[in-house]
Formats: structure tokens, C-alpha cells, sequence
């Protein structure tokens, strides 16, 4: 009990010293609706920490949004993938907002940007770095209105509070923004890790899941295991927050042993740049198989992150002959909500029943070297410092085919795959590119760059490649409009593209041979026109669309339509 309130204590008083660094009434909420969470601030997400907090709109588009506090807009893009429509709020007490995902902004702003993309003759605008004197906003302002921009994204708005000098992202809900939540984290499955060759759990070397059991609403337990050297644990949880079925990140994860803290790391703030660490966090093999993650209570020693507090050996348990260990991992909301595991371990001599089998191949990593390997007219190379730890790397090439590992490795950086193209034809080789076949059902277009007799590209990722020919066009159908039709009626035009092979790149679109600004709904796969954009001279118009796929196919649409 006295380690309890102990560890109650530590809590709130790290909850406390954070919170007193954020102004708690600067900020109001950027909706007018009760403020639900489909995701929650550092959230696991593939290869990244979540940026902030994911509010619900009631699956609605078009919901005003608000300016937090007085500010300037000091950056704005418009992309069809990542936040699509974004806004950049700066702030005169040191932070910035950015609320992203919108469908339109603001009518001045909406006015600011388009005379933009008119100029460029282009929906993706890239950044815009308004001046401080241009575009001022005051809390409560409408600045934009709730969407679903920026690719596969159901309707929501994206909202972050960042440091505007360093550009580290802060846990939103230190600014008092309200969100229900009275429901413990669900934890729903624990490993162990052996961490040395010489470590066992229950007489083996590998890592096991053990079996997990209640003892109350919020408190699991498991049997006592036997182990003998260094071990881990790991953990998946999630969060549930009132009504919602989101199941959510947690706020933190604490590991005592023996009553006394061995580990923790809370999301309260981090950066961009340590992010990608999260593959090192989390089981990454584990994750790549099963689509499930467990969160290491143990830190690697290549994990650059910043959210770890208290760290005893990094986490790593050092279970001796003879003694018993007492390990509780507690996993917390926001709010305070706690559920917690025990683990009884018994320390014992190692007497190893199972071992791990060491990797041996030809092709051994060194993650300080460079290193390069061809087979049967496949290179790849990979620079330095791409792999997190030394390693074995299978690599295998099967008529185009090329095997590099599976892709259960995370790595710190990209390498390049390099494919022989002097037995292709000309016509081929403007037609082919280097495809990731991991899915064999979706292959999926990896940027293709040609030089001399090699065709390559980088990539993040291990596993399979292949080259592709894509002689396909890209398709465009149901306009809403037929030739030759009256279009009075209409506020927006509209038609779809799609590309099943190499993929869509770019479009053009020209009302009587001038560019008009078409929005990309990738979801949907449609093409949308506001006619009050420009206004039209006379009643006889021509449209035409060219849609380009990402090997240089093209395909246009024309069409002639009236309107008054």
C-alpha cells in the first residue's frame, strides 16, 4: 500500500510540474460540440508517434472551426496526401496551433490560397509562409471548416499545440481542452523477452506471450514464471475513452519491480525527428506479423527517444539465482486512469530446454559500414547506420523477383534496390518501375528513377521487389455532365480518374484552354470544379482533362457543355 500511494504521488507530481508549464485557460476548444476523441495525443501509428489529438465531427464535413487564441496564420498548405488541408495558427505566448484535414478554409483565406494555386496552376500548393502582418485571427474566429482532406481519412479534425521555437509537439490536453473519460486502459497481452543469448524464461531463450488473468475490473496477474539473466517485458494496451469504441493510445507505462520503479515513459511532448524511433519501442517483428503492438517496457540502445523517465538499466531486469522478483507494470489515461499487471518470477539456474537459433547467412551487416551486394543483376546498397543493430540479411533473387529479408526489420534509414535493364526494349523501359510486392494482391509503385543501363529507387522498407510494365491508361468516367448538356443547374463539376497499375501522378484541368482549379477526393476518386470559381464568357464552353499515371501514360477527357 505504502508503494502505491508512493507511485500515486510520483504521478501527479510529474502531471503537475507539466501542467503548470502549459497555460491552462489560453487556449478554448477549436469546435463548438462536445469535444470526442477518435485518436489520442502519441498514439502508435505505422512508423510514427500520433502528432495530437483526433477530434470526432459527428462523421460530419463542414463543421465550423475556431481559432484557439488570438495569432497570425503562419503557414498553410493544401496536399492531397498527410494533413491535406492544413492550418498553421502562431500564438504570442510562445506556442502555435494547426488544425488539419479541413475541407475549405475561411472565405479570405480560402481566397488567399486559391489566388495561389491559380497562379501556380496547382491544387498542391506546397508550404505558404504568410507574413506576420497578413492573415490575423482572433480566439473564437472562424478559420476553416472540419473535413476529411488529405487521403484515406474518414471526417475529423486534427488539432496539435506546438512549441513554435523548437516545433516539439505537446500533449493538447495540458491546455485544459475537456475530454470525458472515467474508463482504466485494457491491457491485453503481456511478453517476455530473454535479452542475452544466455537469458531463459521457463527454460527457453525465446520470447513468450503469458497467459493473462483478472483479478478485478482493472487488475491482472499472470502464473510465476522461472527465469534466469537479463529479460524484458512487453506490453499491448489500449484506451478506452466513455462511449467510444476507439480503442486508443495510453498516456503512460510504468514498471516496478520489487516496489521500486524500473521504468517509464509518459507522451507528454517529443519531436519529429525521434519518431521514427517508435519502430524500436514497440515489437517491430511482432507488429509486421501479427498487425498487433506490444510496447517494450526496456529501451533498445539505438532508441533515441525522449519520452523515458527513470530508467533503471534501461529497463532490463537482471533476474539473479534463488530470488524472487515482484514485477507490476501500471498503464495509465490522461486522467489518471490505471490498470496494472503482476508478474511473480522465481530466479533459477540456467538450464537451457530451448535455445534461439543464431542467424548465419552470406550476407552479414555490419550497421556502421557501408555495404553493397548483387545478385543476377539486382544491387542494393545500404549506407551507413541503416540498420539499428549488426545482422544476417537474406537476400535472394528469382528470375525480376528480388528477396531482401522479410520485412520484419525497422530501419533508421533508406537503401537502394538497383535493377539490370539492358535486356529490356526501349518501348518497355519507358513503361517499367520498380514495384513492392509485399502484397502480391496490391502492388504498390515505388518512385522508379532510370540511369544509363540501371533502373532504381530508395526505400524504407525490406521484402520483396519486382519490375512492373504498366501500358495501361489511366481511366477517367462518370462526368456529371454528358456532351453537349446545359449545366445551369450545376454548382460543381465533377468526374473520376483512377490508375490500377503504376498509379495516378498528376492532372491537368482547362475550361475553354484556361486551367481551372479541380480539388482530389482520393477516397472517392473524384474530381471536383466550383463554377464559381471564374465566371464564364458566353454559353458555350469546352472542358478537357489529361491525367497523367506515374510512367508517362496519359489519357484526356473532352467535352463541350453550356451555361448561362
Amino acid at each position: 500500500m505504502k508503494n502505491y500511494f508512493l507511485t500515486l504521488a510520483i504521478f501527479f507530481g510529474i502531471s503537475t510540474i507539466a501542467q503548470n508549464k502549459y497555460p491552462k485557460d489560453y487556449f478554448r476548444s477549436p469546435l463548438n460540440i462536445p469535444i470526442k476523441l477518435s485518436g489520442t495525443f502519441g498514439e502508435l501509428r505505422n512508423n510514427h508517434f500520433h502528432a495530437g489529438l483526433d477530434i470526432k465531427t459527428n462523421r460530419k464535413v463542414g463543421l465550423p472551426v475556431y481559432a484557439t487564441a488570438d495569432g497570425y496564420v503562419s503557414r498553410i498548405k493544401v496536399a492531397i496526401w498527410g494533413y491535406g488541408k492544413v492550418l498553421y495558427v502562431k500564438h504570442n505566448n510562445g506556442f502555435t496551433s494547426v488544425y488539419a484535414h479541413l475541407s475549405r478554409f475561411e472565405k479570405s483565406i480560402q481566397n488567399y490560397v486559391k489566388n495561389i494555386q491559380y497562379e501556380k496552376e496547382s491544387y498542391e500548393t506546397g508550404n505558404i509562409y504568410p507574413g506576420e502582418d497578413e492573415i490575423f485571427v482572433k480566439k473564437g474566429d472562424i478559420i476553416a471548416y472540419s473535413g476529411r482532406t488529405g487521403g484515406f481519412v474518414a471526417p475529423h479534425l486534427h488539432y496539435e499545440i506546438r512549441d513554435t521555437k523548437t516545433e516539439h509537439i505537446i500533449n493538447p490536453l495540458f491546455f485544459g481542452l475537456k475530454v470525458q473519460d472515467s474508463i482504466a486502459p485494457k491491457i491485453k497481452r503481456i511478453m517476455v523477452y530473454p535479452i542475452e543469448m544466455s537469458s531463459r524464461v521457463n527454460r527457453s531463450g525465446k520470447k513468450q506471450t503469458l497467459g493473462i488473468k483478472r483479478d478485478s475490473l482493472n487488475t491482472y496477474r499472470t502464473s510465476r514464471i522461472s527465469a534466469s539473466g537479463k529479460i524484458g517485458f512487453g506490453l499491448n494496451v489500449y484506451d478506452l475513452l466513455g462511449e467510444e469504441l476507439n480503442k486508443n493510445g495510453v498516456f503512460s507505462i510504468e514498471m516496478l519491480v520489487n516496489g521500486k520503479r524500473h521504468y517509464f515513459h509518459n507522451l507528454e511532448t517529443f519531436s519529429f525527428a525521434e519518431s521514427k524511433f517508435i519502430n524500436l519501442l514497440i515489437d517491430y517483428p511482432y507488429y509486421k506479423t501479427y498487425k498487433n503492438r506490444i510496447q517494450k517496457t526496456f529501451k533498445e540502445n539505438a532508441n533515441k527517444l525522449s519520452i523515458y523517465k527513470d530508467l533503471i538499466y534501461d529497463g532490463v531486469i537482471d533476474i539473479k539465482e534463488g530470488l524472487n522478483y515482484r514485477v507490476e507494470i501500471i498503464a495509465k489515461d490522461y486522467k489518471g486512469n490505471s490498470s496494472s499487471i503482476k508478474i511473480p518470477i522465481i530466479g533459477v539456474r540456467s538450464e537451457s530446454m530451448v535455445s534461439q537459433q543464431q542467424d548465419t547467412t552470406n550476407y552479414k551487416i555490419i550497421k556502421n559500414k557501408f555495404h553493397k551486394f548483387s545478385k543476377n543483376g539486382v544491387t542494393i546498397a545500404f549506407p551507413k547506420n541503416t540498420f539499428y543493430e549488426d545482422i544476417y540479411l537474406n537476400f535472394s533473387v528469382n528470375e525480376k523477383q528480388a528477396n531482401i529479408h522479410k520485412p520484419i526489420i525497422p530501419l533508421n534509414k533508406s537503401f537502394t534496390i538497383s535493377f539490370d535493364s539492358t535486356m529490356y526494349k526501349k518501348t518497355e523501359l519507358d513503361k517499367i518501375y520498380i514495384a513492392n510486392i509485399n502484397n502480391k494482391k496490391y502492388p504498390y509503385y515505388q518512385k522508379t528513377r532510370k540511369k544509363l543501363d540501371k533502373i532504381f529507387t530508395t526505400t524504407k522498407n525490406l521484402g520483396k521487389y519486382t519490375l512492373l510494365i504498366d501500358n495501361q491508361q489511366p481511366k477517367i468516367y462518370n462526368c456529371n455532365f454528358k456532351n453537349n448538356d446545359w449545366t445551369s443547374r450545376l454548382q460543381y463539376l465533377t468526374i473520376k480518374i483512377s490508375d490500377l497499375e503504376s498509379g495516378i501522378k498528376s492532372y491537368e484541368a482547362y475550361i475553354d484552354n484556361e486551367w481551372i482549379l479541380m480539388e482530389y477526393d482520393v477516397k472517392k476518386k473524384k474530381l471536383s470544379y466550383n463554377f464559381n470559381d471564374k465566371k464564364l464568357v458566353g454559353s458555350k464552353h469546352i472542358f478537357k482533362l489529361v491525367v497523367y499515371d506515374n510512367v508517362g501514360n496519359t489519357n484526356t477527357y473532352k467535352s463541350t457543355f453550356y451555361r448561362k
